[in-house]
């Protein structure tokens, strides 16, 4: 059996204890975009995902960083994960790895955030030092990674996890294409078996597109903490709305 689980506890929300918590990404290119996508969130996210590739001005550390304070303010409380998505795991810009350890720890420092997205495949000093600068200003660290050509097999994704966990990661996320019935049921399964061999924090999992709707609403079931859904648009496939979402997630969280 894994060890127990420590929850996330952000702004008074917790991940890792009672139903799965939603994040709804926030898109918009610039800030009039971003703050229209703000106006439309209220009372339907447990937390909001910024999606700072999204963001024209992300090159520009100084105009990132106050984008996240005018973002933290019109939240009011809501959390605030930032998640710079590389073109590379299906995001929508291309960044060096200086570059990308500069931008996410001048967040995790800001003070305007409460958890920042570290894909852990990029290059590991990279990858430290944005860890280390998160935890220092007592930021939650979401390592993350994402396949979008298919759905790995079972122990390598739960292998995935495991490293998340080892570099330091308060939670593990992890996102896959299905081609079939069975790489859904491959991504619960492993999501199953990491959380109760090896899990000592909340992960996050999910199949993504159509075929993998399932793993988005019943994640619970085998282990996943939360899970994204959309307000407007999408940010990946698959993510349904968040409204809809909660309804489910609250329904088989009275049926357990």
């Amino acid at each position: 059996m894994g060890e127990a689980i420590t929850p996330v506890r952000v702004k008074g929300v917790t991940i890792g204890d009672g139903a799965p918590k939603v994040f709804v990404p926030i898109t918009g290119s610039t800030p009039g975009a971003l703050r229209d996508q703000v106006d439309a969130l209220t009372g339907r996210t447990d937390l909001v995902e910024w999606r700072v590739d999204c963001f024209t001005a992300f090159d520009d550390p100084g105009a990132v960083v106050a984008q996240a304070h005018s973002l933290a303010e019109q939240l009011d409380g809501v959390p605030l994960l930032a998640t710079f998505r590389t073109a590379h795991e299906g995001g929508e810009a291309t960044i060096g790895d200086p570059d990308y350890a500069d931008l996410n720890a001048a967040l995790a420092e800001s003070g305007a955030i409460d958890l920042v997205d570290v894909e852990y495949r990029r290059d590991p000093a990279a990858v430290g030092r944005i860890i280390e600068s998160a935890h220092a200003h007592d930021v939650a660290v979401v390592a993350s990674n994402h396949d979008f050509d298919g759905t790995p097999e079972r122990d390598d994704l739960v292998a995935r996890l495991c490293a998340m966990q080892d570099l330091g990661a308060d939670i593990c996320k992890i996102a896959v294409m299905p081609k079939s019935t069975r790489d859904v049921l491959t991504l619960l399964d492993a999501t199953r078996v990491m959380h109760e061999e090896h899990a000592s924090r909340p992960i996050i999992t999910m199949s993504m597109g159509g075929l993998g709707v399932i793993s988005r609403l019943a994640g619970q079931v085998f282990g996943s903490a939360a899970t994204f859904g959309m307000v407007g648009t999408p940010s990946a496939p698959g993510q349904v709305d968040a409204t809809e979402l909660k309804m489910v997630l609250d329904l088989l969280d009275r049926a357990r």
